[in-house]
């Protein structure tokens, strides 16, 4: 028995094993994800019909959305999903961000993270997955990430909004004394054609809301939406650009006082001792606090003051002495060099194998070998990290505390809050701003708990406690280093017949695991080895393995994990495979894919769409330009990108991307303008990574500082870019990570057509 299979029956007999209650328990359909264990909270008029949807007299359409809006629009598309079920007047929709509870836990992205390969449907998948759900139904976590929010609440937004919807035509059946079947709704308002009779929703709501759910409430087919698949502008649009909405550290509560953090320049590093003496001189400086290492973060001062510019400041002002701790040991060069000794000593736990591949090589024609790296990344969130808390000791209810916070995992931010605090999460409140940017990073909970744990020391006070950009670039989650070893052999003929690839690098859950819940990080963790692992290509013979490399550095999830890096060598490999066996990279792909017709579908699209072929005219200035391809599948979504780049005249290093054509599968389009922005976010995203991001570590120190060391892609070199989405009636899958795994690959194998020079390490630099 393989050892992937051991682990995953291992892990699936956990959940069975015991008592017959717990067995039982585990072929039980997943519970119900419609009604909220306590009532929804309502305002004047407003009648709440399940979860999910408020109805007002004044026919407002209210949306519980319970995932975090940072910028991708999920606030809009999943009130498409529901108001479309609901049939509601799309003018007259509104969203707010409910309560925590347990039908809103993210069920979705931790099934996905489960060590599969997307076209094994077997039974112990399915079992494994399901018994996932169940247990994240229960005890999850209301998680936004992994490009899984519409996936995650596809159905259950729909048949809230379908059940609704059959509330309110029974509402209105009754008070017309005619059959269901005679009613007809559309745009917030039911209607029975034979007497020409009208009630809008708002008239409807309060006999509907009391009337029983319906059993199985019938949704629409796709022939009959009149929102999903539209485009549509995005609901907090117009706020960002009138300057009125409000992220974290927008928040401004009465009497509210400021806190700058100082960190220990060291990763992991506690403060020894301070002096504030200075700090304290100076105007409007009221405490400063030891800040002690929380949830895997980096210990420092804190300085409170009436005002940021005087926190900045003060917090500048403290001189500390540093207990540096055991990443002060630590350089890249090391790192790099540990990593590849782990290769070199072991390949790891083997994600997927076929064949022999051993064999295959030993036997081919021809071989080909080559090692690819990459580097710690930061999430360089334009918004700094930031949280605000009110902590009231003395309520006449006993201790409270509120937290405003732009956090992508409530529930943990909550229960992060209460244990600095002393208190139980039951008496924090929990309110999600706008998000300046997650990609992960908002994912930790360090942030949250220091703020807590610096608003104990005024209680009664609100103090928003905030990172200077140099804290925040310095004392990231960061996104983990990686070597890869990729073996290929081929036959006299020119054909693929083995493919081998290992790769090295920490384990972010693991680390996770450890920092947030106390627990020990063991086993694979599918993030260190997915996009090369998890693809379509049908490799004659494989191997792909990874090492876990344990390091005193702290990693994360960073925008699409680790597609981010695996994507970049695998793509990469497979443009020197097709030629080495004299193979156009398209053709060489495609012959790969016969199996997969919906990924071919894709990369076709790209090409056709780029002119993949044809002759390419220079550059403006004359410059020659040339094409790279890579295709990729992450989140349940398929890309294809085509880039066309060329190098500045007057600095040959200087790489300039023109054009990226891009095409995706992500089923079910809910809102095509949604798609098309978050693909080309995540081109820009991908790309100023590939072309410029890098940290580096000195004595344990990030040597990146702010974005002139750092730096993002300008305007000025933002490439065109074109999205192609095919059309699909598949349910939707991700879209905001999916589109920046192939860009590094199709940027780099570009390079190589125009150059010659095959560039194996991120971020690309031409010799």
């Amino acid at each position: 028995m393989s050892t992937r299979r051991k682990f995953l029956l291992g892990t699936a007999g956990v959940a069975v094993a015991g008592t017959a209650l717990v067995v039982g328990w585990g072929l039980l359909p997943v519970r119900q994800r419609l009604q909220t264990s306590q009532p929804l909270p309502t305002a004047a008029g407003q009648q709440a019909f399940n979860g999910w949807v408020k109805i007002g007299t004044d026919d407002t359409v209210t949306v519980m959305v319970p995932k975090s809006e940072m910028g991708q629009g999920v606030h809009t598309a999943l009130a498409m999903v529901l108001a479309d079920e609901l049939d509601a007047d799309w003018d007259r929709v509104r969203t707010e961000h409910p309560p925590l509870d347990p039908i809103y836990n993210n069920l979705a992205t931790v099934v996905d993270g489960l060590p599969f390969h997307p076209d094994d449907d077997g039974r112990l998948k399915r079992l494994a997955g399901h018994l996932t759900a169940k247990t994240m139904r229960e005890i999850g976590l209301q998680v936004t990430g992994g490009s899984s929010s519409i996936k995650d609440l596809w159905e259950p937004m729909r048949t809230a909004g379908a059940s609704a919807r059959a509330m309110l035509v029974a509402a209105a059946a009754q008070t017309w004394g005619v059959p269901v079947a005679d009613c007809t709704v559309a745009k917030g308002v039911v209607m029975h054609a034979a007497s020409n009779r009208r009630l809008r929703f708002g008239e409807l709501a309060e006999r509907a809301a009391t009337l029983p759910l319906p059993e199985a409430p019938v949704l629409k087919t796709p022939a009959q939406f009149t929102l999903i698949g539209q485009p549509q502008r995005r609901r907090e649009a117009a706020s960002k650009h009138d300057g009125s909405a409000r992220f974290g550290i927008d928040t401004l509560q009465p009497g509210q006082r400021f806190a700058s953090v100082l960190l220990c320049p060291t990763l992991g590093g506690t403060v020894a001792s301070f002096d504030a003496k200075a700090a304290l001189a100076l105007p409007g400086v009221q405490q400063v606090v030891v800040v002690p290492p929380l949830h895997g973060g980096t210990g420092g001062v804190a300085a409170i003051a009436a005002t940021p510019w005087q926190a900045m400041a003060a917090a500048k002002a403290v001189v500390v002495q540093w207990n540096h701790g055991p990443a002060a040991t630590l350089n890249s060069a090391g790192i790099t060099q540990q990593l590849k000794a782990q290769l070199a000593a072991e390949d790891g736990f083997a994600y997927f194998k076929q064949g022999d591949p051993a064999a295959a090589l030993q036997q081919a024609a021809r071989s080909l070998q080559a090692e690819y790296s990459a580097p710690l990344l930061a999430h360089a969130t334009l918004e700094p990290q930031n949280c605000t808390v009110l902590y009231t000791p003395d309520a006449k209810d006993g201790p409270r505390a509120t937290v405003w916070a732009p956090t992508q995992v409530p529930g943990l931010g909550r229960w992060a809050a209460a244990e600095a605090l002393g208190l139980d999460s039951d008496q924090v409140a929990m309110q999600v701003t706008l998000l300046g940017g997650g990609f992960g990073r908002r994912l930790e909970v360090d942030f949250i708990a220091q703020a807590a744990h610096v608003a104990k020391a005024l209680p009664g006070v609100p103090v928003q406690t905030f990172w200077s950009r140099e804290q925040d670039s310095t004392h990231d989650f960061y996104r983990p280093p990686c070597v890869a070893r990729y073996q290929a052999g081929f036959d006299s003929q020119g054909r693929l017949t083995a493919w081998v690839a290992a790769s090295a690098g920490p384990s972010i859950v693991h680390q996770f695991l450890g920092r947030q819940f106390g627990l020990p990080g063991s086993g694979p963790d599918k993030t260190t080895a997915e996009g090369a692992f998890d693809q379509p290509y049908a490799w004659p013979t494989a191997r792909i393995s990874h090492a876990i490399v344990p390091l005193p550095v702290p990693v994360g999830f960073w925008r699409s994990v680790g597609h981010s890096h695996q994507a970049f060598f695998k793509e990469s490999f497979v443009d020197e495979a097709a030629h080495v066996g004299g193979q156009d990279p398209l053709a060489f792909r495609l012959a790969l894919l016969q199996g997969h017709p919906r990924h071919a579908a894709v990369l076709k699209r790209a090409a056709d769409k780029a002119g993949w072929g044809q002759p390419l005219a220079p550059a403006a200035d004359g410059a020659p330009k040339a094409r790279g391809i890579a295709l990729h599948q992450s989140f349940g979504s398929i890309v294809a990108q085509v880039a066309e780049v060329s190098l500045d005249p007057a600095d040959a290093k200087r790489i300039r991307v023109h054009r990226v054509v891009a095409a995706i599968d992500c089923g079910t389009a809910i809102n095509p303008n949604h798609i098309r922005q978050q693909m080309e976010s995540a081109v820009v995203f991908g790309l100023g990574a590939a072309l410029y991001g890098e940290v580096t570590l000195e004595a344990g120190q990030v040597q990146q500082t702010n974005f002139h060391q750092q730096p993002l892609l300008r305007g000025s070199d933002c490439p065109v870019i074109e999205t192609e989405i095919l059309p699909s009636t598949a349910p939707p899958e991700g879209v905001g990570e999916p589109g920046t795994p192939p860009i590094a690959p199709a940027v780099a194998n570009a390079l190589f057509a125009l150059t010659g020079q095959r560039l194996r390490s991120l971020p690309l630099k031409l010799a």
